[in-house]
């Protein structure tokens, strides 16, 4: 493997690791942070090159751009630095270059690869790996995932009731629709039960204007453009956003290149044990199945065209 790295235009200096000369290069792979981790090298990003540079696929990664109010970086700003990143692998290398995306940035990495008519010298995103992508809102992907942990913690449908009611509640207050100071006391309120640390929601409602970005971004819009062969992952046992639902959005457009594969044993993290375990911090903890998924779909020899 060939360490190196490469200046992108807007995003910083970002960390390639390539095949060797004795290895006939046959592509790229740009790759997307899920939401907790932001750095170029991490777990995930290292074992996709240990993986994927011996079957002739060049890795780069990079450093997420910091969020100028402390909260998630917008989808848009994500999917702008992933094309600089895609156009700057693409002349670097002068082959076929697409995107691995995990969790969150498999939202920006549908935007980055929709067919854009507006937008003609858009790089081309040749494939797609997508670990964990979510088909449906930030918001509804946060109710299914709070409520799968307080289900999966034993509280009983009232609990979960009244959790996904204050939720609700949240979100709305965000819109503009109900008051910030009603929502504000029944976060307060709600604080206090032993089941209320398992939901993400806040203590109380932030002082001043409030907000979520991308709370309502719909990813089934650009789900719907993506033209290029996709490869999507999902724990057997995914407790973070639910799988079913998110493969019926992908099938649900019609005749393409798509596989699905369903990891056994593993929840949202590729990680052997299944759901519930801890982000990985070492490749080796990564499920053998979900390498031989990669291995298989980057092996194919019609794939990338």
């Amino acid at each position: 493997m060939v360490i190196e790295e490469l200046v992108v235009p807007g995003v910083g200096v970002a960390l390639l690791r390539r095949p060797d000369p004795r290895t006939r290069l046959q592509g790229g792979v740009v790759a997307l942070h899920g939401a907790s981790r932001p750095e170029r090298s991490q777990p995930l990003f290292d074992h996709l090159a240990e993986t994927l540079v011996p079957c002739g696929f060049a890795v780069l990664s990079y450093d997420r751009r910091s969020s100028a109010t402390g909260s998630d970086v917008p989808l848009g700003d994500q999917s702008a630095d992933a094309r600089a990143a895609l156009a700057a692998l693409t002349v670097h290398l002068d082959a076929p270059v697409g995107l691995y995306a995990f969790s969150q940035g498999a939202w920006a990495a549908c935007v980055a690869a929709a067919i854009d008519a507006e937008s003609p010298d858009r790089p081309l995103v040749s494939f797609l790996v997508l670990l964990g992508c979510s088909g449906v809102s930030p918001a509804v992907q946060m109710r299914f995932f709070t409520d799968e942990r307080l289900r999966r913690s034993g509280y009983d449908a009232e609990v979960r009731a009244r959790a996904r009611r204050l939720r609700l509640r949240m979100e709305d207050t965000l819109r503009g629709v109900t008051d910030a100071a009603a929502t504000s006391a029944a976060l307060v309120a709600a604080s206090q039960e032993p089941w209320f640390h398992l939901t993400y929601l806040p203590d109380e409602m932030p002082p001043g204007p409030a907000s979520w970005d991308d709370m309502d971004f719909d990813p089934s819009v650009h789900i719907a453009r993506v033209g290029c062969p996709t490869l999507l992952l999902y724990g057997a046992d995914e407790e973070c956003v639910p799988a079913p639902e998110s493969e019926a959005v992908w099938r649900a457009v019609g005749e393409r290149d798509l596989t699905v594969v369903h990891l056994p044993g593993c929840g949202h993290f590729p990680v052997i044990g299944g759901q519930g375990r801890p982000e990985p911090d070492d490749p080796a903890s990564l499920s053998p199945d979900y390498t031989a998924a990669l291995t298989a779909w980057f092996s194919r020899s019609a794939h990338p065209a």
